[in-house]
């Protein structure tokens, strides 16, 4: 199936081809732009908060720039997806169990592996049923020659498989648009989020704060906002230290019952060595007599924050991931002395 998977690739490199007019402030620039789809091969998921992967190889001795992401998924199906990039994929399977964040006993059941063995990039996200993501002018994720990226994984959560009984097969997934047309800025998201518990009847303020150690400059052009059911607000901050001052600017806010899509950045934005990036996610369990902890099924929460972004004439961030510990073990105030005064709300538990 995977070989399959690969001589359809080969396929479409080469034949289905169109042309878009890409219109930016200096010139306009005709490029082809093909397309790929990337769906789960009919698959059949047997239970709830079921994670499956599936593969696709690409062609290593050429450069592929992915400028757009079509859905093709309803979150009366799927919860959510995500696309990785791998080295190499978890398994040479055509389909298999995956999920990072499973627990222990599925991990070492036989037969499951997370989406990467080696290499593990988030290129794209989807969920609540969001629109297709257009990249801007001149912006792609490079895949193939000369990047890690030699395999992407479409990793899809099912959470609920009742209408899965009658036999009925799901192939959701995602159209890749993409050129041959080198990019002069290669795109890249950072994944921000946290471990940590909830408690019950409470508020809550989960959060996460990381420095940005590499000497490049990001431009952040997109955000996407991810929890379960107790997730009221997420928001997302450049934080950059200027004569003993601390400035905090918004990436991007937004509730996360919203179609999870990404945002644009409505206020550019640059982020350089040496800045903070941090995000919150404000949840709500005053309804909810348990504990809730962070994991993977839908009786856990999650707090994600991705924030998408572009280089110029260089390569993409090589840190993926800015995450803490969470409540109760990880407040903003342990690496910062002054909060904005907007984040200062009755979601910060009272500190020990």
């Amino acid at each position: 199936m995977v070989m399959i998977k690969m001589v359809l690739l080969k396929i479409l490199l080469n034949v289905v081809v169109f042309s878009v007019l890409i219109l930016t402030t200096v010139h306009s620039t005709i490029y082809d732009v093909e397309k790929y789809i990337l769906n789960m091969p009919n698959v059949q998921p047997k239970k709830s908060d079921q994670y499956l992967c599936t593969p696709v190889k690409v062609n290593p001795s050429l450069s592929y720039y992915i400028v757009g992401f079509q859905p093709n998924a309803s979150m009366n199906t799927v919860h959510h997806m995500i696309l990785y990039g791998c080295k190499r994929p978890g398994l040479s399977k055509p389909v298999w169990n995956c999920g990072e964040m499973s627990t222990l006993d599925m991990q070492n059941h036989e037969g499951y592996a997370n989406p990467c063995f080696e290499g593990n990039i988030i290129i794209y996200a989807w969920a609540r049923d969001a629109p297709m993501l257009k990249l801007p002018d001149n912006v792609a994720f490079k895949v193939g020659k000369d990047t890690d990226i030699l395999y992407l994984v479409l990793q899809v959560h099912y959470n609920h498989v009742e209408h899965f009984k009658d036999g009925t097969v799901d192939n959701s997934g995602v159209i890749l648009h993409y050129t041959e047309n080198p990019m002069p800025r290669l795109a890249g998201v950072l994944l921000m989020g946290t471990a940590g518990e909830i408690q019950p009847y409470s508020l809550e303020s989960m959060e996460t704060a990381c420095p940005i150690q590499e000497d490049k400059v990001i431009h952040p052009f997109a955000f996407r906002t991810h929890t379960h059911e107790l997730g009221v607000r997420v928001v997302g901050y450049r934080v950059r230290r200027k004569n003993g001052m601390l400035h905090w600017t918004m990436i991007g806010e937004r509730d996360p019952m919203d179609p999870q899509m990404f945002y644009e950045v409505e206020k550019p934005l640059i982020i350089k060595k040496d800045d903070y990036v941090a995000a919150a996610c404000k949840m709500d369990a005053t309804k909810r007599d348990r504990v809730t902890r962070v994991g993977a099924t839908s009786k856990n929460e999650m707090c994600n924050f991705y924030m998408m972004y572009w280089v110029e004439d260089s390569a993409p961030l090589d840190q993926q991931y800015c995450f803490t510990n969470g409540p109760p073990f990880y407040y903003w105030t342990q690496d910062f002395e002054d909060i904005p005064d907007i984040e200062k709300l009755e979601y910060r538990k009272t500190e020990t």
